[in-house]
């Protein structure tokens, strides 16, 4: 993970579609649904953008294209200026390796049988030539990077609070290097002083390593704080983009003015501070 060629353009979607047919039922016609209709998005390398909205906007699914996890239904993505044929699979696990996610709940994401080493362990083993005391190395000092010891080494998820979770689950994520990494409500499981130490270790890692995010969020007080540019979706529609300041300060869409006003928003700036005078004392 390097810092070099800040500023290149990291991901690139354009135009990007997913529909899924409905089959009909006895009473119901068979439909198509447009979940994701033509949206359009770029992230600078070391630059966050924020894809909000209500449930069932498209984000999640989205999100889903842009790891190569499900493909699209049309659109072109580019990851590191490559084009990737979104709509075919299987994909090269050259490609995969390029983009990481990270999910909402850290326990459902993490096998309760596997001890933490062989957890972040295990991308290296299925993807790389790596030997095993490299890949326990790596493990180990990918631990202290999320603020864990190498005595978590070989316990098992369930002896962790859900933020401890969360750090192995971004551990794990990064231990292919890759050059994105796609964040799906990563904080809104967690309490709220948890959330913001687990926002502002995201925010040192990506410091340290030039790291790039796709932050997908409802909470707009964590987009306020973590993001470069914001992306608000609206029944599969992007309905507005532009940078956090201008989106925050001057919304254009009627439906990012009503969102913005129904969403309670906590101080997670105001948290962190006092979690940095903490810890500072």
């Amino acid at each position: 993970m390097s810092k070099d060629t800040k500023g290149a353009v990291v991901v690139e979607g354009r135009d990007i579609r997913r529909d899924y047919h409905v089959r009909g039922g006895l009473f119901t016609p068979a439909r198509t649904v447009h979940a994701v209709k033509g949206v359009s998005f770029s992230v600078e390398k070391g630059k966050t953008l924020a894809i909000v909205g209500e449930s069932g906007c498209g984000k999640s699914t989205l999100a889903r294209i842009i790891t190569l996890i499900d493909p699209a239904t049309a659109g072109e993505l580019f990851i590191d200026g490559r084009k990737i044929d979104i709509a075919a699979e299987p994909l090269t696990p050259e490609m995969r390796r390029k983009v990481q996610i990270v999910f909402q709940n850290p326990y459902g994401s993490l096998n309760p049988r596997q001890k933490i080493g062989d957890i972040l362990c295990e991308p290296l083993v299925i993807n790389t030539d790596v030997k095993a005391d490299e890949r326990r190395e790596r493990a180990m000092s990918m631990l202290k990077k999320v603020g864990l010891g190498t005595e978590h080494y070989n316990r098992y998820p369930h002896m962790f609070s859900g933020g401890q979770r969360q750090r192995i689950a971004i551990a794990r994520a990064l231990m292919l290097n890759p050059s994105l990494l796609v964040l799906d409500e990563p904080v809104s499981a967690l309490d709220l002083s948890v959330q913001a130490q687990v926002l502002n270790l995201l925010a040192d890692l990506q410091d340290e390593f030039g790291l790039t995010y796709i932050f997908i969020s409802h909470d707009l007080s964590v987009v306020r704080y973590i993001a470069d540019d914001v992306l608000v979706m609206y029944f599969g529609e992007a309905v507005e983009y532009g940078s956090r300041d201008a989106v925050f300060s001057d919304p254009q869409h009627s439906y990012t003015k009503t969102l913005f006003a129904a969403t309670p928003r906590a101080d997670v700036e105001s948290i962190r501070a006092r979690l940095t005078r903490k810890n500072a004392a």
